[in-house]
């Protein structure tokens, strides 16, 4: 019908649905959420600050698969057949995380059809941006993980105004995250700071043209 608006999902309308049946929680920085193996039996969503998941082989070799930010949902693979966790999921920064278990989700789906589809919708999308992530691990070099990282950590894609995005994590966390060196985090750290794509003294400061450079380069 002409004039009519697109619903879109609204992760305040659910967090109100699901009411006193989630908890909220504090985490410091590099303090565990969930542990691969663990059982799978709730989702989480981010609040405030960013979380990370990370996958270990049993060769002991770990990757970091996605990062989420304020306004993601988390830990979806509970929704299906009783299983474990497949990853492990660790706030990056400090954050405010909200868990709901998995039956309180399950009765909303089941009760609000139309919200079921929006809820669905909304974590494919999220699902697609994992996918990216994966592909930006394989395929892209350090130099642009990195940038790609920092953009994500600040919100780009989120935010309407072009203002410098203030972040708080260190360079040791920033290489984990890439998959490379500590030492070669800092050297693209200072290549960005004198491109103007980003200040870094003390605390890190996110400007809009990183995202030129990275779509450019």
């Amino acid at each position: 019908m002409p004039g009519k608006r697109a619903l879109t999902f609204n992760p305040g309308t659910f967090l109100k649905k699901i009411g006193q049946r989630s908890t909220s929680r504090e985490y410091r920085n590099k303090e565990l959420i969930f542990a691969q193996g663990e059982a799978a039996d709730a989702m989480f969503y981010v609040e405030a600050g960013n979380v990370k998941l990370t996958v270990l082989s049993k060769h002991g070799k770990k990757a970091v698969i996605a990062i989420f930010r304020q306004g993601d949902f988390f830990g979806e693979g509970c929704l299906g057949a009783p299983s474990l966790c497949m990853s492990t999921a660790t706030a990056v920064r400090p954050s405010t995380i909200i868990r709901v278990e998995k039956i309180a989700i399950i009765g909303i789906i089941h009760d609000d059809p139309l919200f079921a589809r929006l809820f669905i919708a909304h974590l494919i999308s999220r699902v697609t941006r994992t996918e990216e992530d994966l592909l930006d691990q394989l395929l892209n070099s350090s130099e642009k993980r990195l940038a790609r990282t920092l953009l994500l950590l600040a919100g780009f894609g989120t935010q309407s105004k072009p203002h410098p995005a203030a972040l708080k994590v260190s360079q040791g966390t920033l290489a984990e995250m890439v998959g490379t060196t500590r030492s070669r985090v800092s050297f693209f750290m200072n290549r960005f700071r004198k491109m103007g794509l980003i200040d870094y003294n003390g605390s890190l400061h996110v400007h809009w043209a990183l995202l030129n450079f990275l779509l450019h380069e």
